[in-house]
C-alpha cells in the first residue's frame, strides 16, 4: 500500500505538550481513506520539500475517521517537524503516502506489553486501543517527563484504555516503573513491544536481554548513534529471477546501485528504520544493519537501503 500517494485536508491541530501537535488529516471530499492495521505509519510530504515517516496514533475504525498523527518540535532535527509545526494551518493540503506497517501486533500472542518513551506513544496507543476493542490482556506503560508532556492524555484517560495504562513521570515518585523488574521475565505467551527516543530504547533493551528476540518487537525514531552506515567492501547483487549480477561498490548502497540500472526499488528513509524497501533474499549471506526486521525475518529478507553481502555475493529473489 505505500506506493501510493494520496492528497488529505489537515482538518484539526492540536496542542498536546509544548513540543508535541497533533494533526487530524481527512480526505478533502469525504471519502474513505485506506485502511490499515494499528502499527502501522505514513509518509508525510512537509512544507520546504521534507518527507518524514510519522505513525498513526489511533486504532483503525470508521472508514471515514481521519488519520491522526503526533509530531514532537525536533530543534536538532533535519526540518521536517520544524515545517510541520510552524507552516502548516488547518485547512491545508498535504501529500502522504498509504499506510505501511513494518510494526504490526504480533496475533495471537497471549499478552501485549506496550512500551512508549515520549512521542514513541503514537503507534502504542493506536495497538492499545485495538487491543481494548479485542478484549485482549495487555499493558501500555508510558513513559514521559511529567504530566505537561503526556501527549493523548485524554485518549489514555478513555476507561476503555485507563485500566491498563501505567504511567512513569520522570518529576512524580509516586508515577515509577521499574523496567527491569517489569521485564525480568517474560509471562507465558507475552510479547513486548517498544517506541521511543534512543536512551529509551537501549534501557529497554538492557532490561529486556532474556526476552527472546521473537518477541521483542521496537520502533526506532532514527538509527542508533552506534549504527553503521551504508558503506563497506564492493560486492555483487544476484537478482536471481532475471538471472544478472550488479555491482554494488564500497561507498553505494544496493538500492542506488539496482537504481543505477535501472531496477527500481522504493525507499523512503533510507536508515533501515522503515522497511520501504525490504526484499526478499537469501538473508544468511547478509551483513544486515537495518532496524526492521526481527531475526526470523532476516532469514529470508533484506533490507537494501543499508544492507551489504558477507561476502562476495548477496542473492535477491527479484
Amino acid at each position: 500500500m505505500g506506493d501510493r500517494t494520496l492528497t488529505v485536508r489537515v482538518t484539526r491541530i492540536a496542542r498536546q505538550t509544548p513540543e508535541i501537535l497533533s494533526f487530524e488529516l481527512s480526505h478533502p471530499y469525504g471519502r474513505p481513506l485506506p485502511a490499515y492495521d494499528a502499527g502501522a505509519h505514513i509518509d508525510v510530504y512537509t512544507p520546504g520539500g521534507f518527507m518524514r515517516q510519522y505513525s498513526l496514533a489511533r486504532a483503525p475504525g470508521d472508514a471515514h475517521a481521519p488519520y491522526v498523527i503526533g509530531i514532537k518540535h525536533e530543534a536538532a532535527g533535519r526540518g521536517g517537524s520544524a515545517a510541520m509545526h510552524a507552516r502548516v494551518r488547518e485547512g491545508d493540503l498535504l501529500a502522504i503516502s498509504a499506510p505501511r506497517n513494518t510494526f504490526p501486533l504480533r496475533m495471537p500472542a497471549r499478552r501485549h506489553v506496550l512500551l512508549a518513551g515520549g512521542i514513541g506513544l503514537t503507534p502504542m496507543l493506536a495497538m492499545a486501543q485495538a487491543l481494548a476493542a479485542q478484549a485482549v490482556p495487555f499493558t501500555l506503560c508510558v513513559f514521559a517527563r511529567g504530566r505537561a508532556h503526556l501527549a493523548f492524555a485524554d485518549a489514555l484517560a478513555d476507561p476503555a484504555l485507563a485500566p491498563h495504562v501505567q504511567l512513569h513521570l520522570d518529576d512524580d515518585a509516586a508515577h515509577r516503573i521499574d523496567l527491569r523488574t517489569l521485564l525480568a521475565a517474560q509471562a507465558p505467551g507475552a510479547h513486548l513491544y517498544a517506541c521511543g527516543p534512543a536512551g529509551f530504547m537501549d534501557a529497554v533493551r538492557s532490561a529486556a536481554a532474556g526476552w527472546p528476540e521473537d518477541a521483542f518487537h521496537v520502533e526506532y525514531f532514527a538509527a542508533p548513534t552506534s549504527a553503521g552506515g551504508s558503506g563497506g567492501k564492493p560486492f555483487t547483487l544476484r537478482l536471481a529471477q532475471r538471472g544478472i549480477d550488479v555491482p554494488v561498490a564500497a561507498d553505494q548502497s544496493a538500492v542506488d546501485a539496482l537504481h543505477d540500472v535501472g531496477i527500481d526499488i522504493p525507499v523512503s528513509c533510507e536508515q533501515g528504520l522503515c522497511g520501504t524497501c525490504v526484499v526478499d533474499a537469501e538473508g544468511a549471506g547478509a551483513e544486515h544493519r537495518d532496524f526492521c526486521l526481527t531475526a526470523t525475518e532476516r532469514a529470508g529478507k533484506v533490507a537494501l537501503c543499508c544492507a551489504r553481502a558477507k561476502d562476495d555475493v548477496l542473492v535477491l529473489r527479484l
